[in-house]
């Protein structure tokens, strides 16, 4: 038993969410690129020294982060103490993007400072931050098409950026030199780097308060806590096994679903996924690496039980058996680039799809799941320099047991946001034809699943190439306890007036623009919740006066609402 009481115990658990949202708000308000600063494309938290154990996350920050950078500064710490990697000194800061050792895709970039107190290592300190850019074949990073890791950017193993607080001059010329818009890059990293930089100042204002045995005390507590709650919530499933499945449209390189099929396997307090049966290792950049498979099953747990601390504790009664063999396996060089944006959401869709059926209060119809990854890279000739542009896109929730599904949600891995349509009308040369709700694509049932987005960029000046990383074009998010599905992703490249739509229907890359063309893109709806022919009348015929649906629509799908 610990030796706090409970005030101090959950003082100290608050001051340790502080420190991790003051970094998270010093990383955006002081990041160039507007994918940081405006959508929120990152994270930061505490990791024990020991073995990188999550020891607490900002509030802000993208969930699918929360196991990864786990992963990440474990693999860090595994690699010192193999001499693999330099030993750390004070102010010293790793930068790491290989998906490989506890990664995502190469373009979320992880930075890990060692906090020393007395001479030691107290815990580490690590933020991830999506750049807009890290090389490969094409603008943005999320190509399409690649067939190996080398093609989709640069790719780096722990290393020193800043040495003793100094920035590396020579390793920041070889990143710059192997990335578009390089000289844009010092700000994000200046950011990044600040970000810890607090970080480490607001926790030893915690620790001189209370003492460091005391908050390590809390610390080992508090992780205690988590795992008993989680294995609480557990408890209450029926022993025995769930099923679902999930299909992504297609690996971008050859046209056919890839299949990820889930056994959950509940025994007293301990939840086990099993993805041993889907589909092999694909050619294309689906591939989803394991640090990512396992942060994806985590988020999708927190979604059900949402009230359980962010701490390693709660992860520790969810068993996931390496998927050997399988494309949620990801080993080198397999490219990797729609892992955490794409794969990582059919696999918490997975999870839903299981454990609706064993605890139906508390699971939603499938979300959008879809980042809605649109890069467009080129020359802008009235400033005279080069852009690349990342846009992310919400879409509608599914339906729950309680009600309908939020319309234009963030993805199913984060809190990440559009950015502001003027934010980026400013920033690049491009304008905003339309940007709306997307009617009608919401899901029909007992709780209808959220409507999507509608929007359209035009290119005003220059040349440029457009790519896509998106899913459930060819599948519409399901629906859930009879529930129907909500609307398929949609792209279409308007060139000279000629519509273009993707073979892949939601990937492909290199599309040549020039001034006057056109992208629309309609994110796909929420899963409805339930038998539509169970929906409140009242509640369809409202739907149609606010024009959600059109009352031809809601006979169809309703059989109500005319």
């Amino acid at each position: 038993m610990t030796s706090l009481d409970a005030i101090t115990l959950s003082v100290i658990q608050a001051g340790l969410q502080h420190v991790c949202d003051e970094m998270d708000l010093a990383f955006s308000r002081s990041a160039f690129s507007p994918i940081i600063a405006e959508a929120n494309d990152r994270a930061d938290g505490i990791y024990s020294a020991e073995d990188g154990a999550l020891i607490a996350q900002g509030e802000m920050g993208l969930p699918v982060f929360v196991g990864v950078m786990q992963a990440s500064t474990r693999t860090i710490i595994d690699m010192i103490a193999e001499g693999r990697c330099l030993p750390p000194e004070e102010g010293d800061v790793y930068i790491v993007n290989d998906p490989y050792l506890g990664g995502t895709h190469l373009m979320d970039v992880r930075f890990a400072m060692p906090v020393f107190r007395g001479g030691k290592i107290f815990c580490w300190l690590s933020n991830t931050g999506h750049w807009p850019d890290i090389g490969g074949a094409v603008p943005g990073g999320f190509s399409a098409s690649a067939t190996s890791v080398e093609q989709e950017g640069l790719r780096l193993p722990p290393v020193k950026l800043f040495k003793k607080g100094a920035l590396d001059p020579e390793l920041y010329a070889v990143i710059t030199s192997n990335i578009r818009i390089a000289d844009q890059r010092i700000g994000d990293i200046k950011a990044q780097a600040a970000a810890l930089s607090v970080g480490q100042e607001r926790l030893f204002e915690l620790l001189d308060r209370y003492g460091d045995d005391t908050v390590v005390e809390a610390i080992a507590e508090l992780r205690r806590r988590a795992a008993d709650q989680m294995r609480a919530h557990i408890a209450t499933i029926p022993d025995g096994t769930y099923s679902g499945e999930a299909f992504v449209d297609s690996d971008g390189v050859v046209n056919e679903p890839l299949t990820i099929a889930l056994t959950v396997a509940k025994a007293g307090d301990t939840l086990t996924f099993d993805f041993s049966r889907s589909s092999p290792p694909c050619a294309g950049p689906m591939n989803s690496v394991l640090a990512t498979t396992l942060s994806a099953v985590y988020l999708a747990v927190r979604h059900i039980w949402p009230d359980v601390p962010i701490s390693a504790g709660a992860f520790e009664p969810l068993v996931v058996p390496t998927p050997e063999g399988t494309f949620l396996d990801a080993h080198y060089p397999r490219p990797v680039s729609g892992c955490a944006a794409e794969v990582s959401q059919r696999i918490a869709e997975a999870v839903f799809s299981a454990l609706v059926k064993a605890v139906p209060d508390r699971v939603t119809a499938a979300p959008a799941g879809s980042s809605g990854n649109f890069a467009l890279g080129g020359h802008d000739p009235a400033r005279g320099r080069d852009f690349v542009l990342y846009q992310l896109s919400g879409g509608g929730y599914g339906g729950n047991a309680d009600h309908d599904g939020l319309s234009n949600g963030c993805s199913t891995i984060g809190i990440s946001k559009s950015p502001p349509v003027e934010i980026m009308e400013q920033a690049y040369p491009i304008l905003y034809r339309r940007y709306a709700l997307r009617e009608g694509s919401g899901g029909a049932g007992r709780h209808r699943g959220g409507f999507g987005l509608s929007y359209e960029i035009e290119l005003l000046r220059g040349e440029a190439r457009a790519s896509f990383v998106m899913d459930h074009g060819r599948f519409g998010p399901p629906g859930a306890l009879g529930g129907e599905p909500g609307a398929p992703n949609t792209v279409t490249v308007w060139r000279d007036g000629v519509a273009h739509v993707p073979e892949h229907l939601s990937k492909e890359q290199d599309i040549p623009m020039k001034a006057g063309d056109r992208v629309e893109v309609g994110t796909p709806g929420g899963g409805g919740y339930g038998r539509a022919v169970e929906r409140d009348p009242d509640a369809v015929r409202e739907d149609v006066r606010l024009g959600y649906y059109t009352a031809e629509q809601a006979r169809d799908r309703f059989g109500t609402g005319g």
